[in-house]
């Protein structure tokens, strides 16, 4: 007997902390692409950003764990966290595809802004060679721009998925190299906007899960910004 082909989602990002946003852009894209499991990938810190200002991953780590309890098939990795060097995603994706074999299908979440300067990340055609990747749109946004495709394998395969409400047809071969845009990033919740409401004492009910709210009250969290 032929088991399932495995669809496993990667949703990476520094999750400072993680919120209301993060968790519906993880049940939209577990509901729509039929994943298996997502997996939740805090970074010690994203090599594009710049040093200090990041909370330690510990407490990222935690907050992402009480975010999803009553998820089952979203799990938090350590995968990036528990590395010495601070990896590009091309390798977590390689590290990633030699532990669940060539036969699944990879799907990386990343946001609009990101995908922009995709073409200018670390061996983008890396990843499109292993995974498809999910791009998030925010409320507003009615399209999005090219990308710089210099640097990638041949042309991009993309398909507009906004306002359409379908799962994704795999009777075709979308095994990787495909880029899906999404409407599941509507609104303006952002994690800096989580961090200055706490910063200044200001409610937070709403934007992150009553466990983190908790957590950040206890560990009085971010209480150094202005």
């Amino acid at each position: 007997m032929v088991s399932k082909e495995r669809r496993i989602g990667v949703y990476g990002g520094t999750f400072d902390p993680i919120h209301s946003a993060h968790i519906k852009v993880a049940r939209a894209a577990l509901d729509q692409f039929g994943l298996d499991e997502l997996l939740v990938v805090p970074g010690i810190r994203p090599p594009h950003k710049q040093a200090g200002g990041v909370l330690d991953s510990y407490h990222r780590y935690a907050m992402a764990v009480l975010a999803t309890l009553d998820a089952p098939r979203i799990v938090v990795s350590t995968m990036e966290i528990n590395e010495p060097c601070m990896p590009y995603t091309f390798e977590t994706i390689r590290r990633l595809r030699s532990s669940i074999g060539s036969n699944a299908r990879l799907f990386f979440i990343m946001g609009a802004d990101s995908y922009l300067d995709f073409g200018d990340w670390k061996r983008p055609d890396l990843i499109l060679a292993e995974a498809n990747l999910i791009v998030v749109i925010r409320g507003g946004v009615d399209g999005v721009k090219p990308v710089n495709t210099a640097c990638l394998p041949g042309e991009i395969r993309l398909i507009d998925l906004r306002d359409k409400g379908a799962r994704v047809d795999f009777s075709s071969d979308l095994r990787s190299g495909t880029v899906f845009l999404t409407d599941y990033g509507a609104g303006e919740l952002s994690s800096s906007l989580v961090r200055k409401r706490a910063a200044a004492g200001e409610a937070i009910d709403g934007m992150v899960s009553p466990a983190v709210m908790t957590y950040i009250a206890k560990y009085r969290l971010y209480q150094r910004e202005v």
